[in-house]
């Protein structure tokens, strides 16, 4: 009986030093995983910022240069260049629409002018005349001398005319110059917008006529 219960003793020993060891062996491997430590994850550098490239400024664009308002000197009638006492020069004829051409006699005598010769060669039967200009104000000057022998008072030779608006009704150079081969210059102001001067002319009694046409820029 004694040797019974000291076996089943024995027995009991063993299982509990099993026991024991066991439970060390769990604890040692719990706390192993318990102990591990978590890496940190990898964090990617954000990539450098990027040079953007200047942009190019934008080159101004110069405003074009306006037309320079200048002198306009006509002599109608000619088909040469004529300077006067001055020095000034006059173009030869251009710039009429229709109408013919005609040069007097040198011998003539035109009163009222130091520049006879200007007098002496006309353009008439017209119906308008132009030129390119440059805007602005001018003093437009046309002269006239009633040099026709067949026109010897008044009433013989009647025209209208218009100068960029400005009306001249019934004009007879006759009375405005006091008689034939004497020099009258009617001077109208007048202002260009449209890049254009431009005179017309309507008969009413002969052909309308003209000797010279002078502009100048208004300061």
């Amino acid at each position: 009986m004694r040797n019974i219960l000291t076996q089943t003793l024995a027995v009991c020993a063993t299982a509990w030093a099993l026991t024991l060891v066991t439970g060390c062996q769990s604890d040692n491997h719990g706390s192993t995983q318990a102990q591990a430590s978590a890496q940190p994850a990898s964090v990617t550098a954000p990539p450098p910022p990027v040079a953007l490239a200047a942009t190019p400024e934008a080159t101004p664009v110069a405003p074009a240069a306006a037309a320079t308002q200048s002198v306009v000197r006509i002599k109608a009638g000619v088909s040469a260049a004529f300077t006067d006492s001055s020095g000034n020069v006059w173009q030869p004829d251009q710039g009429f629409d229709g109408g013919d051409v005609i040069e007097r006699d040198a011998s003539i005598a035109i009163e009222n002018t130091k520049d006879a010769g200007l007098y002496r060669s006309e353009h008439y039967g017209m119906s308008s005349f132009s030129c390119n200009v440059a805007n602005g104000k001018y003093i437009a000057k046309l002269h006239f001398a009633e040099t026709f022998e067949g026109v010897t008072a008044a009433g013989q030779r009647v025209f209208s005319f218009n100068v960029q608006g400005h009306d001249f009704k019934d004009f007879d150079v006759f009375v405005k110059a006091g008689g034939s081969n004497r020099a009258y210059v009617e001077v109208v102001p007048v202002e260009v917008t449209n890049g254009k001067f431009t005179i017309t002319f309507t008969s009413n009694v002969e052909n309308p006529q003209i000797n010279a046409i002078e502009l100048d820029p208004q300061i």
